[in-house]
């Protein structure tokens, strides 16, 4: 130790009574240990003493705003859009000095200052300021609320959705400088649509064009979205794009990057990690990034002087929320487009029922390319029914028709082959032997399904159907849908063991492919990018998709046919797709003659007819049996609702992992589903929420869920 480190030595009589001395000052001090978190007796801010807090309490009878008592020494962090703290709970006769005391300790934003409140009792005071920071915008508060009412639920359990949790060190780091509006971007490949180029020039020049854009098979999609937030930030507004995944995400930031350089747009998603995903998100909120792209949580990003909304790959149920109240990215989206007076784009290589009823309804116009494009840029669509496969030898022996053989011998000469092969779990139910229409019931349209293998029963409405016949073709005969086979991926690796096979899928997925030959299998929505595109790809076990429990089977199963033959390099340089599934079905048809957009158009003059969503509204009502009944006997649903069912739910048996909106494990729940027609989607979301407020109010079961919307419908 040096002598500059040592301690000068003190008298050592006159130590103890030095610290005694000083011990007597601390006690005497009147500077409080800590500050009061009631803040008993503390004067009040001078101005707008009331604060209005929106707390984090996610249950129905609380939503709404509550007000407390501003502080003077709280007054200047105390801005609206801030975290705070409050004590909330107490009851109204702890009151002590003109505070009202107890409760614990909640989170909350502070929304509003007041001159006075509407509440004639004493008010609690905040607690403290959680960060001076303020992330809730006006903007997204109505936009919480439009969602939280759409779809019967809480205001807290949106926010928390739609502001990301704090990060003290992201918050201390300054955002960088906005950058200048780029130029304006030339059209690209957008010129190969009928109104491409004059909806990036609408963009550019300030405008709101919406439309359902049905998107040319081919890598080029990431391009012209990027194209389209170009021309959004050389009007001087900013734009959101929302994807289903990261590696998606990952494809529009490059596109972007290329086509502005850094700085221009932030990535929103959750590889990103918490920290720089909250620095991000602070920028944007700051107003130094002006567009996002990001993944579905990105869908309440503030971007300030929003003038473009747009959702890629809309029927992808990622879009769909887990959590309550369970909003879907394409009708957040719809919202921000009406609230805020922007642009709205709806881009997909398919396209779903809801974009069609847009498109119909003249919400939004079409952007297509037309037919001689999609002939020039789609492969060549080849398939395989029962019929082939019942006359092939090798379909027999193998499980795999000799045109796919064929395809992928050929394929591999040239390049790289997809297998698609469908994801476990999908039950069968029932279908015409004949002509395999799905058996549905008179009553209510809803499947059909033999539990004791022998009395048919609605899975929807829970009535018998004793004496049913297919609509299409008259026939008496069921059969139960395929199940794909698994190990086809196998067998394909030991019948071409000299070339390289590659798995895709939940546990591992791959971003891209190089162009050399390989068998890539791949489940779907987990196929990789190949550079160059795909030889070949083969569509297997197609009833797997086909005959799935659900109003959008035949939907969903395009929407995932055509996402991975837009993979595929266009016919004319050789690229083949092969489909196994029977040829006569519509999404079939519409498979092989490119046409998604015409399919939807059918499918929703079917659902039309027969009250189906989303030209009706419909809600789900779970719970413990007997509670559904009893539940909805004290709402005051719309005079038009009609309810289907209650019907029981399969619950997750022990040792298999619990779906979301499965019942709990051991628990034997039911389900009913309630109809409206156009028009009372709001009175009939009003009415649940209002039920189920009072429910939870008196002390009723905690276990009714509700869903506006569900998407699995059966």
């Amino acid at each position: 130790m040096s002598s500059e480190d040592k301690q000068p030595s003190e008298p050592a009589g006159d130590g103890p009574e030095q610290l005694a001395l000083i011990r007597e000052s601390v006690r005497r001090a009147k500077v409080p240990k800590a500050k009061p978190r009631t803040w008993r007796g503390a004067a009040l801010a001078k101005e707008l003493p009331v604060a209005r807090v929106v707390v984090n309490k996610g249950v129905l009878h609380l939503d709404q705003f509550f007000d407390y008592a501003v502080p003077e020494e709280l007054d200047a962090d105390a801005r609206p859009g801030v975290r705070v703290r409050v004590r909330f709970g107490a009851g109204a006769h702890r009151v002590r000095e003109g505070r009202r005391e107890g409760g614990g300790l909640i989170d909350g934003f502070l929304v509003e200052r007041r001159a006075e409140s509407d509440y004639s009792g004493a008010l609690a005071a905040l607690a403290y300021v959680v960060s001076p920071e303020p992330v809730l915008s006006p903007e997204i508060l109505a936009l919480a609320r439009a969602v939280a009412d759409r779809y019967a639920g809480s205001l807290a359990d949106v926010l928390q959705l739609a502001v990301p949790p704090r990060n003290g060190r992201a918050e201390a780091k300054p955002s960088p400088e906005t950058l200048p509006p780029p130029p304006a971007p030339a059209a690209g490949t957008w010129e190969r649509y009928g109104r491409g180029p004059a909806f990036i020039e609408s963009l550019a020049a300030g405008g709101v064009p919406r439309a359902a854009w049905t998107a040319l098979p081919g890598p080029h999609w990431p391009d012209e979205l990027a194209r389209a937030v170009a021309a959004t930030l050389a009007s001087g507004r900013g734009a959101l794009v929302v994807v289903p995944d990261g590696r998606r995400a990952a494809r529009v930031d490059t596109a972007l990057t290329a086509l502005l350089g850094e700085g221009h747009h932030a990535l929103l998603t959750a590889e990103s990690g918490p920290e720089k995903r909250y620095r991000q998100w602070l920028a944007v909120r700051r107003g130094s990034v002006r567009a996002v792209v990001g993944t579905r949580a990105a869908m309440f990003a503030p971007v300030q002087n929003l003038g473009l909304v747009a959702v890629w790959d809309d029927g992808d149920s990622s879009h769909s929320d887990d959590n309550a109240p369970f909003p879907h990215v394409r009708e957040v989206l719809e919202l921000r487009a009406t609230h805020d007076t922007c642009a709205f784009l709806l881009g997909s290589t398919s396209c779903t029922v809801e974009a069609a009823q847009l498109v119909e309804s003249g919400w939004a116009a079409p952007l297509v390319a037309d037919r001689s494009q999609v002939r020039a840029l789609a492969p060549l669509v080849r398939t395989v029914g029962d019929h082939d496969l019942a006359r092939d030898e090798a379909a027999r022996a193998a499980r795999l028709p000799s045109i796919a053989w064929q395809a992928v011998r050929d394929g591999l000469a040239h390049g790289p082959v997809l297998v698609q092969v469908p994801r476990r779990g999908y039950a069968p139910r029932l279908a015409c032997e004949r002509c395999r229409t799905p058996a549905r019931c008179s009553h209510c349209a809803g499947p059909l399904e033999a539990p004791d293998e022998r009395d048919l029963r609605c899975g929807w409405c829970g009535r018998d159907e004793a004496a049913w016949h297919c609509a299409a073709c008259g026939s008496v005969r069921l059969r139960a849908q395929i199940v794909g086979a698994r190990r086809t991926a196998e067998e394909l690796g030991r019948a071409f063991p000299a070339v390289p096979v590659r798995t895709s899928g939940r546990d591992h997925i791959l971003d891209s492919v190089p162009s050399r030959p390989a068998l890539v299998v791949s489940t779907p929505g987990a196929e990789p990018v190949a550079d160059g595109g795909y030889a070949a790809a083969l569509l297997l076990d197609g009833w797997a998709m086909l005959g799935r429990p659900d109003l959008r089977a035949g939907e969903e199963a395009l929407r995932r046919w055509i996402a991975a033959g837009a993979l595929v390099r266009p016919q004319t340089e050789g690229g083949v797709v092969v489909v196994v599934a029977e040829p006569t079905l519509r999404p079939v048809q519409a498979l092989v003659r490119w046409d998604p957009v015409g399919h939807a158009l059918r499918e929703l003059a079917e659902r039309a007819e027969l009250g189906f969503p989303p030209v009706s509204r419909m809600a789900e009502v779970a719970g413990r049996v007997s509670t559904v009944t009893a539940f909805l006997a004290g709402a005051e649903l719309p005079q038009e609702a009609e309810v289907l069912g209650p019907v029981p739910l399969p619950s997750a048996g022990p040792g298999r992992a619990r779906r979301p909106g499965e019942p709990p494990v051991g628990e034997q729940w039911e389900r009913a589903l309630v109809r409206v027609p156009p028009g009372r989607g709001a009175a009939l979301a009003a009415a649940l929420k209002s039920i189920q407020a009072t429910h939870l109010a008196r002390g009723g079961p905690a276990q009714i869920r509700l869903r506006i919307d569900p998407p699995d419908i059966g």
